[in-house]
């Protein structure tokens, strides 16, 4: 195994003996002496000093006795515990405000009462999504280490880092290929470039890992794509293409900024060559947070990335619910030949899309590890014209008659789901005027719906803002005001379906580039 420099850490765990009847001692006596070196700025030294050398040599004495596996595993139990809870408790209020028994139909009328029934029968449609989201939180320990070379990088294959983007903003992707950059030196990477797909020139910085790629404005696909997918594709052409056999692609947007362990995860996977495609786990608040209500909105999107995304492409190895478009690891030759050129329709979600049809091609999926780094939406109106963007691309997905059938079943139900979003919103304010009695197995979804995504919302957090970086009190406040933060997103993607699903149909003719542009650099992980 290639070696690496671990990163100092104060509160490590060494991994020699494996006793964990001691794991309950080893926390208590771990938290005091927290509190004792944290005490420092409070107490005179001389009362604490003793003391605090006393708990520090039981406490290294306790802590020896638990590895960290054994760590992970007491964090992984309490985390499933904390899911549980979420569920049991949704289904308990649920059955304080309960209705007695009574015949609807007698009450309200036959018409109304069947109305009120099919809303209720609704929560199915995203049951499967939550379904999937649940084994992987529960299957698989969301706490995840460190990841280590497992070859030197010195012999990996050709990396192109690919980023796409209109042009609109140079200063954002320049400053982030700087930066990225510099993660891979760190990394001590040999054989890699950055190449920038971009509609308007940039002007980069010339060298021999940076080279700017610029879309013709005259340049058509051959079915048509349009937007990011014409980029892509354009990319792709013989005359542009750098890239052969054995090569690989790391799809990331102009805000995408990479970390030392994505770049040692996706060493790893692409020297592995076990699978053609691959994707990792993106956070949204690690650095300056320009709107926080966006972003709390946005760690719902990180549970689910540690959820769904890792229990389909993990243990699957097929993205049954689509991934998103950025930190694609993808063979350069399986990318040719599955294309993103296939027409308009296909533009508009192009990474939805393209796995589909790479999924129907047989290749096979993998879980990369490691993190990546962008920001969320600066303001509430970018943030419902993202959503809307994505389920109008989705939809298209689902109607698309280029896909057989049961390789686009998760758009399908992602669509029925982001159709009948508003009808469970109004589920609530329905059920105060006409209350209707629930049969015991939807009350049970719809209980066990609400507890995981209360959950994926509290998880996102968690693995964003680290209590290590930020404390206990904060990551608290922080949490408490994630789930406040879900009440809104959820108004928010509920407009964003009325406008796709609920107006009269409008062809979007555009591709909505959200401003993520800011005069600062994000904050390197330790």
């Amino acid at each position: 195994m290639y070696p690496i420099k671990k990163r100092p850490d104060i509160y490590c765990w060494p991994q020699h003996i494996h006793n964990t009847w001691l794991l309950p001692f080893s926390c208590v006596f771990h938290l005091i002496c927290v509190i004792l070196t944290k005490a420092d700025c409070l107490l005179p030294q001389c009362l604490i000093t003793n003391t605090s050398r006393g708990f520090h040599r039981v406490t290294s004495c306790i802590m020896e006795s638990v590895s960290e596996a054994t760590m992970r595993r007491f964090k992984h139990t309490l985390s499933v515990s904390l899911l549980l809870i979420l569920i049991f408790t949704a289904n308990a209020v649920r059955g304080c405000i309960a209705c007695a028994d009574f015949s609807p139909s007698e009450r309200y009328g036959m018409f109304l009462s069947i109305i009120l029934y099919l809303m209720q029968l609704t929560v199915l449609f995203p049951l499967p999504f939550f379904i999937f989201n649940f084994l992987g939180v529960v299957l698989l320990n969301v706490f995840l280490q460190r990841p280590k070379l497992q070859r030197s990088p010195l012999l990996g294959p050709f990396i192109s880092f690919r980023v796409v983007t209109r042009g609109l903003f140079p200063e954002l992707v320049n400053e982030n290929v700087r930066q990225n950059l510099q993660i891979c030196e760190q990394i001590g990477l040999h054989s890699y470039i950055f190449e920038v797909v971009t509609d308007i020139p940039l002007n980069l910085q010339a060298g021999n890992r940076c080279r700017e790629i610029v879309v013709p404005p005259f340049y058509q696909t051959p079915s048509g794509s349009l937007f990011k997918a014409r980029a892509l594709q354009y990319a792709l052409e013989p005359e542009v293409n750098i890239l052969g056999p054995g090569d690989w692609i790391v799809h990331l947007d102009e805000e995408t900024v990479l970390t030392e362990e994505a770049v040692i995860g996706i060493v790893n996977f692409t020297g592995s060559g076990e699978y053609s495609f691959g994707q990792g786990v993106i956070t949204y608040g690690k650095g300056k947070v320009v709107n926080w209500i966006t972003t709390l909105a946005d760690s719902i999107r990180v549970g689910i990335d540690y959820g769904c995304l890792r229990f389909s492409l993990g243990v699957l190895h097929k993205p049954v619910f689509s991934w998103k478009g950025s930190f694609i690891v993808a063979d350069a030759e399986a990318e040719m030949n599955t294309s993103f050129d296939h027409g308009p329709d296909a533009s508009y979600a192009e990474d939805c899309y393209f796995a589909c049809i790479a999924f129907s091609k047989g290749y096979k999926f993998g879980f990369i590890e490691g993190d990546m780094l962008e920001k969320s939406t600066f303001t509430v109106k970018d943030f419902i014209q993202q959503r809307r963007r994505w389920m109008h691309g989705i939809l298209l997905t689902a109607l698309s008659k280029k896909i057989p059938l049961r390789y686009k079943v998760g758009p399908i139900l992602m669509s029925f789901s982001g159709c009948a979003m508003p009808l469970n919103m109004l589920l609530f304010p329905l059920g105060m005027i006409w209350p209707m009695p629930m049969s015991p197995f939807i009350a049970a979804v719809y209980s066990f719906i609400i507890g995981t995504i209360i959950y994926l919302f509290i998880l996102g957090t968690l693995q964003t803002f680290c209590v290590q970086q930020h404390g206990v009190v904060k990551c608290c406040l922080l949490t408490v005001a994630t789930i406040l933060c879900g009440l809104i997103a959820c108004v928010l993607e509920n407009i964003a379906s009325i406008l796709v699903f609920w107006t009269p149909r409008v062809s979007i003719k555009t591709f909505y580039v959200v401003n993520k542009e800011v005069q600062s650099e994000y904050v390197k992980v330790v």
